[in-house]
């Protein structure tokens, strides 16, 4: 298994106080088809099954031990959710497959990051949206491993900033242009 702390208060924060408030202030949208990359152990699952209310939830990890205790903690509240291993930089899902994909700091911690930019891109359908940690809130949890680590946001046009809160941000995917469409 990774090596990411399992710490009941820093869970117990994220659960009660720290999703629903991103929930709330970035405006993500309820009743849509959420996945969550580097899922681990199904905390933010459970906690993003009650604020958002999805029509489906989505964890993916490269860790099938964390996916068992992901599946056990699900279980045991109750939240249907579906359980993939898989890596964030070949995601094993059809193109524009969600609404909303949330990332709690794992793509801080693969590289190459663009290629995850990519494929998070990818499975997002047009006006999809991704839900990010800021450069500060992964440093305030990770200090040591996040020391100098920023997002390619150029290399990966398609997600464009929507709005931001403070240890968040939010990104949509711009719409294809038409067929046949010209530039101005």
């Amino acid at each position: 298994m990774n090596g990411f702390a399992n710490r009941s208060w820093r869970n117990g924060l994220q659960t009660h106080v720290e999703i629903p408030l991103l929930v709330r202030l970035l405006r993500v949208p309820a009743g849509r088809d959420v996945l969550e990359t580097g899922c681990g152990r199904g905390v933010g699952l459970v906690a993003l099954a009650q604020a958002c209310r999805p029509a489906s939830l989505t964890g993916v990890d490269i860790d099938n031990g964390l996916l068992r205790l992901a599946r056990a903690r699900c279980t045991a509240r109750h939240v249907t959710v579906g359980l993939v291993q898989g890596d964030v930089r070949e995601l094993p899902f059809p193109d524009e497959t969600f609404d909303v994909v949330i990332d709690f700091g794992t793509l801080y911690h693969v590289r190459p990051a663009r290629q995850a930019l990519s494929e998070i891109a990818r499975v997002l359908r047009a006006g999809g949206l991704l839900v990010h940690e800021a450069p500060l809130a992964q440093l305030l949890a990770h200090p040591v491993r996040s020391t100098h680590r920023r997002l390619p946001w150029r290399l990966e046009p398609q997600l464009v900033p929507v709005r931001g809160a403070a240890l968040w941000g939010c990104r949509a995917k711009k719409a294809a242009p038409a067929v046949g469409a010209t530039a101005a």
